[in-house]
């Protein structure tokens, strides 16, 4: 794909000359090490031909590395080349064909299919630009393929966080393919605690004189736990049912903590969340004043000066930066571009059929067209 660039392959032929070179012999001497010619040797080196596949182990034996390092083949990326990789890809998803990045992923997860931390990392770029091919039955293919992927590194990985997140994934591509039923019998029984390590951690650095270390990992903590909550809060509003004053009560403290840790400056993207979650409600309620009120707010941050959209802290949580870029795989950037997100951000309103009843309501026409202008400009 054009403008995606995958971690570059040391050529075979390099690859024998640096060996050879490291060693000191000839072309002629390796030539009569493996039996063939001078002529064979060359051809290797300068990429004209291969050797047979069977004098690949006795090629590899004589320089003292494996068959995979012999072909520059790592089936293995680190965590930079996968947040690069992803970076890349994530651009490429905005401003070229789906078909045509979706097939670059494909054989970047062939090559590396035994990287589960890679094959998440692709699995999650399925999910979220799963509502770009524009069929409902292109998008289900992709998120058919996203959770196949999950299930490899569930089944594959070595590491329990991680496998954790691929189960949650897993379930989450069942949930959004209409297929509850399976979603629930991945995830019980649920697995409930009401302890932490953050708080024992931090005061073991406290005591060892580590005070930042301490402020850093409790930070981490409050900031993950403050993320939680909202989430669990906004999915909460949909429980509500009929119940205006649940709902009501529910809004009132997602707000009030949304407030309280400054959500607005610190993850405005999910602000916006909670805004549109709650203007779906009071829809359902027909409280179309609440819902203008909520729209305005979400208009007006989507449209203010959030841009660019990156993890970050503020004042109070001041030993953040760090942890993102050291710890999350993806460091401190969203899982999807830019401009697919001001795209996303429009379309979740302007061609959301829960609104459409305020089709003519002149200040949802404000709206959307400001939501409209803000997407022109991304």
């Amino acid at each position: 794909v054009t403008g995606v660039q995958t971690c570059a392959l040391p050529i075979f032929g390099n690859i024998l000359i640096e060996h050879r070179h490291k060693r000191g012999i000839t072309q002629d001497e390796l030539a009569g090490y493996m039996g063939v010619s001078k002529a064979s040797v060359s051809k290797w080196e300068t990429g004209t031909t291969y050797p047979d596949i069977t004098l690949l182990p006795r090629l590899a034996s004589f320089f003292n590395i494996s068959i995979d390092q012999l072909m520059g083949y790592d089936p293995q990326m680190n965590r930079k080349e996968i947040r690069s990789l992803y970076r890349q890809l994530c651009s490429a998803f905005s401003t070229l064909p789906f078909d045509q990045v979706m097939e670059q992923c494909r054989e970047i997860a062939k090559k590396y299919y035994s990287c589960p931390p890679l094959l998440f990392q692709i699995g999650s770029l399925y999910v979220n630009h799963s509502m770009l091919p524009g069929s409902p039955e292109k998008s289900a293919e992709t998120l058919e393929e996203a959770k196949a992927l999950f299930l490899r590194v569930r089944k594959e990985c070595d590491n329990p966080e991680l496998a954790k997140q691929a189960q949650n994934m897993e379930a989450f591509c069942l949930l959004q393919l209409g297929r509850a039923e399976e979603a629930i019998l991945l995830l019980e029984p649920l697995e409930m605690s009401m302890t932490s390590s953050e708080p024992v951690l931090a005061m073991a650095y406290q005591s060892v004189g580590n005070i930042n270390n301490a402020q850093k990992i409790l930070q981490t903590g409050i900031y993950s736990s403050v993320l939680h909550l909202l989430n669990h809060l906004c999915t909460y509003l949909t429980l509500c049912g009929k119940d205006v004053n649940a709902f009501e009560i529910t809004c009132e403290r997602l707000f009030s903590i949304a407030d309280t840790f400054r959500i607005r400056t610190l993850h405005p993207g999910l602000l916006l969340t909670l805004y549109l979650h709650a203007a779906q409600g009071f829809m359902a309620f027909g409280n179309t004043e609440k819902v203008l009120d909520l729209l305005e707010k979400y208009t007006e941050l989507a449209a203010g000066e959030i841009y660019p959209l990156k993890l970050h802290g503020d004042s109070y949580f001041n030993r953040l930066d760090d942890w993102f870029e050291t710890i999350l795989p993806l460091g401190s950037d969203l899982p999807r571009d830019e401009r697919i997100i001001r795209k996303s951000m429009t379309e979740a309103v302007a061609d959301n059929p829960v609104f459409r009843p305020l089709a003519d309501n002149l200040r949802f026409r404000s709206i959307v067209r400001q939501l409209r202008e803000m997407g022109l400009n991304a």
